[in-house]
């Protein structure tokens, strides 16, 4: 069996409730936590990804590895807004219940139920392309993510690194008893077949355990038996959602609402450090979902009201990738920048050359110093210090 270097992510648990302002100590530590495991699950996507490119059945893997992604760059997402609106911990209550919405609010995860699907028995999940998209909270975005994770690594038959028996035990463990919770919030018409699949679960971890204590080996056992409890957690992760997202009523509306009032938040600041740091800037308009009025009350206009939400939701989403892509742009430039000054200390050799070379350096500094840096001056700067240091190494070999 393979083994991947990278140790299993395990989201942490979520601080506070949507609507309440958080302690900024317990934020500190949640925020910290969940960086953690936002580097730690896209490096094991990483090597997972790899790992299903080399299966035999690869096709079949990838749109397992595409959602994946899906859910992990939409927890990230959401991860870099709220670390936005943190400020650093320069918050106040009003700013802590702004990343109380944030955290327990909706986001996209490019999640949605395949056509076809229903109620009753299990969910399937498909990439948001063409199947609609789910929107689930962060901590659920994060449990969906671990639950499809523990799935690829059961379908390529992968160990974690550093994950011995019973330590996956142990998680096998904490999930079914997640799980049990998500089964008290079925509809009476799926509870029964949901709590028949727990006490499965429930029977087979424990069945294991209590082999494992005679020391047996279960190595063999333990692999289906993580694939089935993630799928499970998982279908009812999306079902739950399924149903949140068919009751399109006032309330819903009136939550989207504020979650986006709280991104727009977000979004706006980052325009505002964005035009004060790089010119030329993004000339988007980043919406105010406020302008759109009070929610409406009669289901056509509701219905009319929830399209123009999407509409706002997904130019804020276009605004902070055009924002934060120009602030990428300056720091990409300045890191080429310093990386071909290391190399010409290593390859210049002729005095003008270096002195040629210590200008261009100098004169680009010079232009990173200076808000708001000017992306046109740097990028010239930086094509012909790669220039003249490119011919410099060819006239010397």
């Amino acid at each position: 069996m393979m083994t991947v270097r990278t140790p299993t992510a395990v989201a942490p648990a979520p601080p506070g409730r949507i609507g309440s302002s958080i302690p900024a100590q317990e934020l500190l530590a949640w925020l910290d936590a969940l960086g953690t495991w936002r580097d730690r699950r896209r490096a094991e996507l990483d090597e997972l990804d790899q790992a299903a490119l080399h299966a035999a059945d690869a096709d079949a893997l990838s749109a397992d590895v595409v959602l994946s992604m899906a859910v992990w760059k939409a927890v990230s997402d959401r991860y870099e807004l709220i670390l936005l609106t943190w400020d650093s911990g320069r918050v106040g209550p009003v700013e802590t219940e702004r990343i109380s919405t944030l955290i327990w609010g909706g986001l996209d995860t490019g999640v949605g139920p395949r056509a076809g699907d229903g109620g009753g028995g299990g969910t399937s999940v498909a990439s948001g392309a063409g199947a609609g998209s789910l929107a689930v909270s962060l901590p659920e975005a994060c449990t969906l993510s671990d639950a499809l994770a523990a799935t690829l690594r059961a379908k390529l038959a992968l160990e974690p690194g550093d994950a011995d028996l019973a330590a996956r035990l142990r998680q096998l463990r904490a999930q079914v008893e997640r799980i049990n919770d998500l089964v008290a919030r079925e509809p009476a018409a799926g509870r029964n077949d949901a709590i028949a699949k727990h006490h499965d679960l429930d029977r087979r971890v424990t069945d294991l355990a209590e082999r494992s204590k005679r020391g047996a080996d279960v190595g063999g056992l333990i692999g289906p038996l993580e694939m089935d409890a993630a799928r499970v957690e998982r279908d009812l992760i999306v079902g739950s959602a399924t149903r949140r997202e068919r009751a399109a009523d006032v309330a819903r509306a009136r939550t989207l609402r504020t979650e986006l009032e709280a991104q727009g938040t977000a979004v706006r600041a980052l325009a505002d450090r964005c035009v004060a740091a790089v010119h030329p800037a993004p000339r988007l308009g980043v919406p105010d979902v406020t302008a759109l009025g009070p929610v409406p009350n009669t289901p056509a206009e509701l219905e009319k009201y929830l399209t123009r939400l999407d509409a706002v939701r997904r130019a804020l989403g276009q605004a902070q990738s055009a924002y934060g892509g120009a602030l990428e742009r300056r720091d990409e430039l300045a890191a080429r920048l310093d990386a071909y000054r290391v190399k010409a200390g290593s390859v210049a050799r002729t005095e003008g050359t270096v002195e040629d070379l210590a200008e261009l350096y100098r004169r680009g500094r010079e232009v990173l110093t200076a808000e708001p840096v000017d992306l046109a001056r740097l990028a010239a700067l930086v094509a012909a210090y790669q220039t003249y240091l490119d011919n410099s190494v060819g006239g010397t070999t």
